[in-house]
């Protein structure tokens, strides 16, 4: 246990800003609000969680600590999983496997899918994942992530509706467009080699991608408003 804490903590190191125990309650207490930081601090004691800490001894979590954390309390909180039990799950992820989850947490992250995995949790059949390839919507590899995962259950409810993946291709190009435009605003951080600025960067970009999300909310909610008007 102390190994795998300990390479949870080396990899937590190289995923992106650092948080303080605060900032880690603040993010998580609208969907947890009977967080506590008596509550975090247990769970780092039972192992969830290895954040670093500063030379004045102040806890600091990683967005990887983070995502645990959403994890373990929504296991908890949802399918009355003891902590031993989501512990081993997630000593599964660090090791590359597959936990046994319940579905109905969605993808997991960290999580790795075989072909007949990723099929079998999808509910897909082999060709809409050959449609997926083919189109571009995931890049065929020797094992596929949560994201890969949460494209084909997609694909595979739009597909029910007659929407198949050849109607979707347009939101991939959409997607790169997007990401390019937040490249642009986030030049002038970008150029600069002090990590101060890589980091504010990394905190930036995905508060810009959810605004872009928000617009194109908006926008389709209008076009269905013209489409089926009350």
């Amino acid at each position: 246990m102390a190994a795998a804490a300990a390479g949870r903590a080396a990899a937590a190191r190289a995923d992106g800003p650092l948080l303080s125990i605060g900032q880690v309650l603040s993010k998580l207490q609208r969907d947890f609000p009977k967080l506590t930081s008596s509550k975090l601090r247990f769970l780092e004691v039972q192992g969830i969680v290895s954040p670093q800490r500063t030379t004045a001894g102040y806890r600091k979590f990683s967005p990887s600590d983070l995502e645990r954390l959403r994890l373990a309390l929504t296991l908890q909180r949802d399918h009355y999983m003891p902590l031993t039990v989501i512990r081993a799950a997630l000593d599964d992820l660090d090791a590359g496997r597959t936990p046994d989850l319940p579905e109905s947490i969605g993808p997991v992250p960290g999580a790795r899918y075989t072909r007949d995995e990723l099929l079998q949790a999808a509910g897909a059949p082999a060709q809409l994942l050959n449609d997926a390839f083919s189109l571009g919507l995931i890049e065929p590899a020797a094992s596929y992530d949560a994201d890969a995962l949460g494209i084909m259950r997609s694909l595979v409810a739009l597909d029910h509706h007659g929407i198949d993946p050849r109607h979707v291709r347009a939101m991939r190009q959409s997607a790169e467009r997007e990401a390019a435009l937040i490249e642009v605003a986030l030049a002038p951080l970008l150029r600069r080699a002090d990590t101060p600025s890589r980091a504010r960067a990394q905190e930036l970009a995905p508060q810009l991608a959810q605004r872009l999300d928000e617009v194109r909310g908006i926008l389709v909610r209008q076009a269905l408003g013209r489409i089926l008007p009350e």
